[in-house]
C-alpha cells in the first residue's frame, strides 16, 4: 500500500546545493538527500518517484528561476514558497537545510504552504530589465549628489542638479586639479550610466508585453512612460488579483495594521507585496496632486482633515491603484470622476 502514495518534495535551494526532502501524505520520510545545483543530477535523482510526485515546493531566493522553469519544463507540479509568509519552524531547537526541506514538503502536505507568484518566464526577462533600469538611475543619482557634493566642498557653492548640468567642471575646479579629477571621473560615469540607461529604455519599450495598456496607463494622472511601464510589467496577468483592494494590498497601497475593540493591537508585515508597485503609486499619487486640479483639490481636502500629508498621499496612492487595476482588468482609460468624484 505503501509504494502507491502520493509524494510531496521540499527544496531547500542554496547557492551551489540543494537539499531534497520527499514524504508521504502521512508525514513519512521517503528519500533525502543533499544535491549539487545540477538540473539534470536533480531530476535524475527524483526520476524513480516521478509517477508518485504530485507536487514540489521550493523557497523564494534569489538564485530560484533555473530550479523552478527547469522542473517545469519537465513536467514537475513545482511551486513557490514566499518566505515572508512562511511561518518560522516553531518548536525546532535546531533548524538546518534538512529542517527546512521537512518543513516546505509538510506545508505542501498540510495544504499550507504561502505561495509566491511565478512571473511567466516569457516576459519576466523585461520585468527583469525594468528592476535593472531601476538600479543604474539610482546609482547615477548617487554619483550626481557626490558630484555636488564635492563642489560644495571645495568651493563653498551648493549648487543645484539642474545646474550642474549647464555648467564647465573644468571651470568651477580650475584651480583644484585633485578636485578636478575626481569631478571629471563623475562626470565619465554620469555619462556611461545616461548611455546605458538610454539603451535599455529602448529595449524595455520593444518588449513591452501589452502596449494598449500601457497607452492606457499613460492617461493617469501622474504616471509617465516610466511609471506606467514599471505598473505594467511589475503587475503581470491582472487576472491574478480577485479585486480592486487585493491589488492595492500588493501595492502596498494599504495599511499595515491589526485593531481590536477600535484599538491598535499591532502592525502586520508591511514588506508583503511588491515593493516596486509601492514606490510606483506614491511617486504617481505625489506627481498626479501637484499637477491635477481635481485631484489636488480632494488631496488638499484628505490632508486638512488628517492633519499629515504623508497619510494623504498614501490614500491617494490607494485610489491610483485600484483605478490602475480597473483600467489593466476592463481596459478603458482614466475616468477622473471615478477617482475623486
Amino acid at each position: 500500500m505503501g509504494t502507491t502514495l502520493e509524494l510531496y518534495g521540499g527544496i531547500d535551494l542554496h547557492g551551489n546545493n540543494v537539499y531534497v526532502t520527499l514524504m508521504d501524505p502521512f508525514r513519512k520520510m521517503v528519500a533525502e538527500r543533499r544535491i549539487s545545483n545540477d538540473l539534470q543530477a536533480i531530476t535524475d535523482w527524483l526520476k524513480p518517484y516521478r509517477e508518485r510526485i504530485k507536487r514540489l515546493a521550493v523557497e523564494s531566493t534569489y538564485n530560484w528561476y533555473w530550479i523552478v522553469d527547469g522542473l517545469k519544463a519537465v513536467g514537475y507540479d513545482i511551486r513557490l514558497a514566499n518566505p515572508v509568509k512562511m511561518q518560522e519552524n516553531i518548536g525546532l531547537k535546531e533548524a538546518n537545510d534538512k529542517t527546512d526541506a521537512r518543513f516546505l514538503a509538510r506545508q505542501l502536505v498540510n495544504g499550507t504552504l504561502p505561495e509566491g507568484y511565478v512571473y511567466p518566464k516569457e516576459t519576466r526577462g523585461v520585468r527583469d530589465m525594468m528592476r535593472y533600469r531601476q538600479s543604474m538611475v539610482q546609482d547615477r543619482t548617487s554619483v550626481v549628489l557626490n558630484q555636488t557634493g564635492l563642489i560644495a566642498r571645495h568651493t563653498g557653492v551648493q549648487m543645484s542638479i539642474a545646474t550642474l548640468k549647464g555648467c564647465s567642471i573644468e571651470d568651477v575646479l580650475a584651480e583644484m586639479p585633485d578636485a578636478l579629477a575626481m569631478a571629471q571621473a563623475n562626470a565619465r560615469r554620469i555619462d556611461f550610466l545616461n548611455a546605458e540607461i538610454t539603451a535599455i529604455e529602448k529595449r524595455i519599450l520593444a518588449e513591452l508585453p501589452d502596449k494598449d495598456i500601457y497607452a492606457l496607463l499613460m492617461t493617469v494622472p501622474g504616471i509617465g512612460p516610466v511609471i506606467a511601464r514599471l505598473i505594467l510589467l511589475e503587475t503581470g496577468p491582472i487576472s491574478r488579483f480577485k479585486e480592486a483592494g487585493n491589488y492595492a494590498s500588493y501595492a502596498r497601497a494599504v495599511r499595515s495594521i491589526h485593531t481590536s475593540n477600535n484599538k491598535k493591537k499591532g502592525n502586520g508585515n508591511s514588506k508583503c507585496g511588491n515593493k516596486y508597485l509601492g514606490w510606483a503609486f506614491v511617486e504617481a499619487a505625489t506627481f498626479a496632486a501637484r499637477h491635477s486640479p481635481e485631484i489636488n483639490a480632494w488631496f488638499q481636502r484628505k490632508e486638512a482633515r488628517s492633519g499629515k500629508r504623508v497619510i494623504a498621499i498614501k490614500a491617494l496612492a490607494n485610489k491610483l491603484a485600484k483605478v490602475c487595476f480597473f483600467i489593466m482588468r476592463d481596459k478603458a482609460a482614466f475616468d477622473v470622476k471615478r477617482l475623486v468624484g
